[in-house]
């Protein structure tokens, strides 16, 4: 009885430190988990999907980024005509990150509802999600709780609003 006993408490005590040394209880099967990722992290994008979408290179996997706080016209949305602008959009995206390393920095939630990684998105020194909305490519969206920068993509907004830039001049 007591060597099972020191056998359960061995294990007891063993259990959680080997599920820390090894990064918790994954899969196994190499997915990534959104929740265990930093605060930041650098990618290669392999592609600009649309306006405010990319397709990244972590860890030699890839990886859906859909950019917080900004909405571009739609493009590639199934089942939904190609919107005002959204060319344009696409475009200047495709311009901004295609094969660039990128930092993604992460807010409150790291994974939408589609698996995609939500994250702002900086190439060099800019701020792409900022980019969108001060040239006019984007409108805001502000889902709680990702708002860390809902204050400035508002301000951005009105300014490229009553400038007429991009899709504000044209749509």
């Amino acid at each position: 009885m007591r060597s099972l006993c020191r056998g359960i408490w061995g294990f007891v005590v063993v259990a959680p430190l080997l599920i820390a040394a090894t990064g918790g209880c994954g899969s196994g099967d190499g997915s990534s988990d959104p929740d265990s990722l930093p605060s930041h992290l650098r990618a290669r994008v392999i592609r600009a999907v649309d306006g405010d979408t990319a397709l990244v290179r972590i860890d030699g996997r890839a990886e859906y980024v859909r950019y917080i706080g900004v909405d571009t016209p739609e493009t590639v949305k199934p089942d939904t005509p190609v919107q005002c602008f959204g060319p344009q959009a696409s475009a200047f995206d495709h311009r901004l990150v295609d094969d660039r390393t990128v930092r993604l920095d992460f807010d409150r939630e790291r994974e939408d509802a589609y698996g995609r990684l939500l994250a702002y998105v900086h190439v060099g020194g800019r701020f792409v999600n900022a980019a969108l909305v001060r040239a006019g490519y984007a409108r805001t969206l502000s889902i709680e709780p990702n708002t860390a920068h809902a204050g400035l993509f508002a301000l951005l907004a009105r300014r490229a609003a009553r400038g007429g830039r991009g899709l504000w001049g044209r749509c």
